[in-house]
């Protein structure tokens, strides 16, 4: 440099001239040193050791390459360089020194918060590979982590700029307590929901929950500090902020799921004027039905015991009990359910009537299906009431529809 500086004062160039091509140069030559030192061990090292983590059976490795955690380590080697080279080329310059310090200062704080940031984000990869991270999610928590460093290395940043003590600085925030309390509500509240969710084991990672005010209905595929995202059957994505999960009611379905069954509750509606009370020849005609035969024994039975009993005379249908086909419909249905092999015979299984109205008879078949996943028990809750309306008939019974064209064109034609 002393040979490069005589050169240019013997050219003729001015002293400041002279300082600036030579401060320039010398920037240039601690650039270039420090490029070499950074890129010659991505080359090799990094490149060799990539090699080694692909080929190791353990994950956590690979969770710390894919997130670029040792891609950012490798960044502190140029700041190491200009922390040695510079001092030794820029001995007579304070000022060159004291920028160079505060660059480096800088740089190495940022490298440093980005490798840490890799790091947490390596964890909450390598933690999604254990059971308990759907019970226990704690990506939210390491979020909080994150802003207090990146508030940290801001402080100590623009402390360094103004060359003062990050402690200084610290004692002036008291007073943007109200301002940060406004610019970090959501995060703050997103806090306090998560901890409230995770320990109260409200949501989890894949449960099934709906908000319709939200227009989610979906599994939960992740939770943060701040939102909840939910993926919905149509394979859209809806993002739920994380305290409406508190603040607000929402559906889980995890329960259904834990139980091992899923329910079935619909209802066949009954044309009231083809209800009718069984005649004989069709009492005889049920008892040949496997699901009826033992109901109608005991029935026919127990009918005729009150009737005696109470001096009711046959073919008096106001005074005395008798048997009706809607009644006997439920009696098999009850029947069917109970001998089905897709319907779990411990929970609930059950045929109930409710109020009639301008839709006829409801008749509601509640019951819980062995098979939750949703094609199948579609498939399940189909083929029963499949069969329902094709039995119907059987019973003289018609099913309540509203007119049709076709019901109109019948008239109409007759």
């Amino acid at each position: 440099m002393n040979r490069l500086t005589q050169w240019l004062a013997d050219a003729g160039l001015g002293e400041s001239w002279v300082a600036l091509i030579a401060g320039g140069i010398k920037v240039l030559l601690l650039l270039v040193i420090s490029a070499l030192i950074y890129w010659l061990p991505q080359r090799i090292l990094l490149a060799a050791l990539t090699r080694v983590i692909r080929r190791t059976k353990t994950q956590w490795d690979d969770a710390f390459l894919d997130r670029k955690v040792l891609h950012r380590i490798a960044h502190l080697a140029p700041a190491l360089v200009i922390a040695v080279l510079g001092p030794m080329l820029f001995a007579g310059s304070s000022g060159a020194l004291f920028i160079i310090g505060k660059i480096v200062g800088i740089y190495v704080a940022l490298v440093i918060l980005a490798i840490f940031m890799g790091f947490l984000d390596a964890l909450v990869d390598i933690y999604r590979g254990y059971e308990i991270s759907r019970h226990r999610p704690i990506k939210g928590y390491l979020q909080v982590v994150k802003i207090i460093l990146a508030v940290a290395v801001v402080i100590y940043i623009i402390s360094s700029l103004m060359n003062r003590s990050p402690v200084v600085l610290l004692s002036g925030l008291g007073a943007m307590t109200a301002i940060l309390l406004l610019i970090f509500k959501d995060t703050i509240l997103g806090f306090v929901a998560s901890i409230q969710l995770v320990g109260n084991d409200m949501v989890r990672i894949g449960d099934w929950i709906a908000m319709p005010q939200y227009g989610a209905d979906g599994d939960v595929i992740d939770m943060n500090l701040t939102t909840v995202k939910v993926q919905n059957w149509d394979k859209t994505i809806t993002t739920v902020p994380t305290y409406s999960l508190v603040s607000q009611s929402f559906k889980n379905w995890r329960g259904m799921d834990e139980s091992g069954g899923r329910r079935i509750k619909r209802d066949v509606h009954i044309d009231v004027t083809s209800i009718r009370f069984l005649s004989p020849e069709d009492v005889e005609r049920y008892r040949k039905i496997q699901h009826l035969t033992e109901y109608m024994d005991g029935k026919v039975e127990a009918l005729k015991a009150w009737n005696a009993e109470h001096g009711v005379v046959d073919g008096d249908y106001v005074n005395g009990r008798r048997m009706t086909n809607v009644g006997t419909f439920r009696a098999y249905l009850t029947e069917y359910l109970r001998k089905h092999p897709m319907i779990k015979q411990d929970m609930t299984c059950m045929v109930r009537q409710l109020p009639p109205g301008e839709h006829g008879l409801p008749i509601q078949i509640y019951a819980f299906s062995k098979d939750q996943r949703w094609v199948f028990y579609e498939g399940i809750q189909a083929d029963i009431f499949d069969h329902i309306l094709a039995v119907l008939p059987e019973f003289g019974l018609r099913v309540f529809q509203d007119p049709t064209g076709a019901d109109f064109k019948r008239v109409v034609g007759s």
